[in-house]
């Protein structure tokens, strides 16, 4: 049996925890593009409901020294912000009208 990713308390959300628990944002936005629309409604619609208890769970931690499972946790919510306009908005991976267009950001916020 694999060793859970998140708490106990988020087991529920443990099937995407493995493809969705990236450290960075450019990790999280590549995931983004290279997905199936159906993958991410998935995770959207399993998450979605949580990120609520989510918060409220991490805010018990400080932000700079979470555990390593209340880490993945905070990258799932993270993964769901980046997922939320695609689903709920423009139905495709991309920005709509965008094009080649893209950016690299070189700094990132922590954690």
């Amino acid at each position: 049996m694999n060793t859970p990713l998140l708490p106990d308390e988020f087991a529920d959300c443990e099937p995407f925890a493995a493809k969705w628990c990236i450290a960075t944002e450019a990790g999280r936005y590549a995931e983004r593009l290279n997905s199936a629309m159906v993958e991410m409604q998935a995770f959207y619609d399993a998450m979605y409901p949580r990120v609520r208890d989510a918060m409220t769970y991490l805010d018990e931690f400080p932000l700079h020294e979470l555990p390593e499972r209340e880490l993945n946790l905070l990258r799932l919510v993270y993964s769901l912000i980046m997922v939320s306009l695609p689903v709920e908005v423009w139905r495709q991976p991309k920005v709509i009208d965008s094009g080649t267009a893209y950016f690299d950001r070189h700094l990132e916020p922590a954690p």
